[in-house]
């Protein structure tokens, strides 16, 4: 999946300085990732890889998660609490909601967000923010 060292950084090193440094539960059930265009894609890479770090994700303009992608990675649908993917309405967001669907559909809580009138911008990722921000550690 790509992303050479950052995925390592994430997890080996920022997680674990957070969690030193600050007042935090240590747990998946606790933490969330989230990112926009090619971060939402470093989320997925990364919460994928690691599924049992992260029990919220979020991908604003940043592809989608795929029943392979929970399939293929043991732990993934136990620890996941939640799979949000959002899109601008000019950026073809089909993707993001049939793959919700799919989602769903073998017992993940997935939900698909559009923004209507906008694009890969700003306005679209605010949006989706203030949308998966509602839905985090219920």
């Amino acid at each position: 999946m790509g992303g050479g060292g950052f995925p390592d950084i994430i997890i080996q090193d920022l997680i674990p300085m957070i969690e030193k440094k600050y007042r935090v539960i240590g747990d998946a059930q606790h933490r969330a990732m989230a990112g926009l265009s090619m971060g939402g894609m470093q989320t997925r890479t990364i919460t994928v890889a690691n599924p049992t770090k992260f029990a919220y994700v979020g991908l604003f303009s940043g592809g989608a998660i795929s029943v392979a992608d929970v399939q293929n990675n043991e732990g993934y649908k136990e620890t996941n609490k939640l799979v949000f993917m959002s899109a601008g309405s000019k950026e073809n967001p089909a993707r993001i909601t049939q793959a919700a669907e799919e989602l769903k559909n073998i017992g993940i809580n997935a939900v698909s967000y559009v923004s209507e009138g906008t694009a890969h911008e700003w306005h679209t990722w605010r949006r989706s923010l203030y949308q998966f921000a509602q839905l985090l550690f219920k």
